[in-house]
C-alpha cells in the first residue's frame, strides 16, 4: 500500500503543474490525502460512483476517477473546479497513482521473496519461479551482508541503507529482525577478499558517518545461484555471533575468517564444562593471575617464539621460561610444546564462549 505522504506529495506536485485541487479517497469517502479542505461533500456521491459501472464520473463542481490495482478498486481520485484540462488531469493522476501501485507492490513483493529466502522457507521450485517472475537474476554472484548498531530511537538503520542501496541497482536491503539489517549485494566481478572487505567498510563508515552508534558488519562467503542466498545469510549471521566473543575488538568479520572459534561456538554447554575440567583439573583459568594471562596471550601472538615474546614483555628470557614452567606444573601442558599450545588456546577460546553464553542466560 502507498503511504499517505507519498500520496499527498504525488497530488500537490499535480495540483502545481495544472492549478487544480485534488484529493485521494477510499472507497468508503475516507479522505486519505488532499490539496485543499473543499472536499467534505465530495464523500457523499463516492458510494453511488462506486457502485456504478463508470470509471469517471461529474457530480456538482466535482470529477471523479477510479484507481485499479489488479481489478480491485483502491482509491477514487477526485478533482474540484471546473476546467478544459479537467478530465485529462483526473486521467494523468489516475496513471500515475497506478504506477506508484505497482511500483510499491513490486518492492513488498521482493521484499517478502528475500526475507522467505534468507530464512529459508521456500521450495526450492518457488525460489526460481518467484524469482523470474519479480525479474530478479537467479545466477548472480551474491553475498549476505549483517549490519548491527546500537539501538537508535530517532534513526532507523534500514532506512539509510536502503536509501545507499539506490546506488546499486541489484542490491537488496530489508530486516529479518528488530536488531539488524540484512543486505543481499551483488558482487559480480567483485568476489576477492580485498573487495568485499572494502563493501563492508563503505557499509560501516556510512552509518558512523550519519551518526550509529556500534556498528558491526559481518558477511558470509560468495554465492553464484539465488537458492543458496540463505546459506550466506546463516554464515554471516554465525560470524557476527562469534565475533562477539572471540573478536571483540573488530567491526568487520568475515566467515571465513572465524578459524576455529566458528566449531566452538556449536559446541554444547556441558561437554564445553567437561572439556574445562579435565584440561584445567577443576581450576577456573580466571584464577590465574594478571601476569601470568599476560605471558600466555603474549605467547601466543608471537608464535610460541619464546625470544619475541620476552623482548616484547621486556623481561630476561629465563623469566619466560620459569613462567611457562610454573604454569606447565599448574596445569601439566607446556605452552612450548605445540600439541599442548593447541590444547590450551581452544581451552582458553571455550572459557570465552561460556562466559559469552552465560550473559545471555543459557
Amino acid at each position: 500500500m502507498i503511504s499517505n505522504q507519498v500520496l499527498q506529495g504525488t497530488i500537490e506536485g499535480i495540483r502545481d503543474i495544472s492549478h487544480l485541487d485534488l484529493a485521494v479517497m477510499d472507497a468508503e469517502g475516507r479522505e486519505i490525502a488532499a490539496t485543499s479542505e473543499s472536499f467534505e461533500r465530495a464523500a457523499q456521491a463516492i458510494p453511488d460512483f462506486v457502485a456504478s459501472q463508470a470509471d469517471s464520473q461529474t457530480a456538482g463542481p466535482f470529477q471523479f476517477f477510479k484507481v485499479f490495482d489488479e481489478e480491485q478498486l483502491e482509491y477514487i481520485v477526485v478533482l474540484h473546479g471546473d476546467s478544459d484540462n479537467s478530465m485529462l488531469v483526473g486521467r494523468l493522476a489516475v496513471f500515475q497513482i497506478g504506477g506508484l501501485l505497482t511500483a510499491f507492490k513490486e518492492r513488498y513483493d521482493k521484499d517478502s521473496f528475500m526475507k522467505n529466502l534468507l530464512l529459508d522457507n521456500l521450495l526450492l521450485v518457488d525460489i526460481y519461479g518467484r524469482a523470474k517472475k519479480l525479474h530478479i537474476p537467479a545466477d548472480v554472484d551474491r553475498v549476505a551482508i549483517i549490519v548491527e548498531t546500537a539501538p537508535d530511537k530517532e534513526k532507523n538503520a534500514l532506512d539509510f541503507m536502503q536509501e545507499m542501496a539506490k546506488q546499486d541497482a541489484g542490491d537488496f536491503v530489508t530486516a529479518v529482525d528488530e536488531m539488524n539489517v540484512v543486505i543481499v549485494k551483488d558482487v559480480t566481478g567483485k568476489e576477492k577478499p580485498e573487495d568485499l572487505e572494502k563493501a563492508a567498510e563503505k557499509i560501516r563508515d556510512h552509518l558512523t558517518a550519519q551518526g550509529f552508534q556500534g556498528v558491526r558488519v559481518a558477511y558470509g562467503t560468495v554465492i553464484g545461484e539465488i537458492k543458496e542466498v540463505s546459506r550466506s545469510y546463516k554464515e554471516a549471521r554465525m560470524a557476527l555471533d562469534v565475533s562477539k566473543i572471540f573478536f571483540t575488538e573488530r567491526s568487520i568479520i568475515a566467515y571465513n575468517e572465524l578459524g576455529i572459534g566458528r566449531l566452538i561456538y556449536q559446541l554444547p554447554i556441558p561437554l564445553c564444562k567437561m572439556f574445562i575440567r579435565e584440561i584445567f583439573k577443576g581450576k577456573n583459568p580466571e584464577d590465574f593471575d594478571e601476569e601470568t594471562l599476560t605471558t600466555i596471550h603474549k605467547f601466543f601472538e608471537n608464535s610460541l617464539n619464546v625470544s619475541e615474546t620476552s623482548r616484547q614483555l621486556f623481561i630476561h628470557r629465563n623469566t619466560l621460561v620459569y613462567r611457562l614452567d610454573k604454569l606447565l606444573k599448574s596445569t601439566g601442558l607446556d605452552l612450548r610444546v605445540f600439541e599442548d599450545a593447541i590444547t590450551f588456546k581452544i581451552a582458553l577460546m571455550v572459557v570465552e564462549y561460556m562466559k559469552y553464553m552465560e550473559q545471555y542466560q543459557y
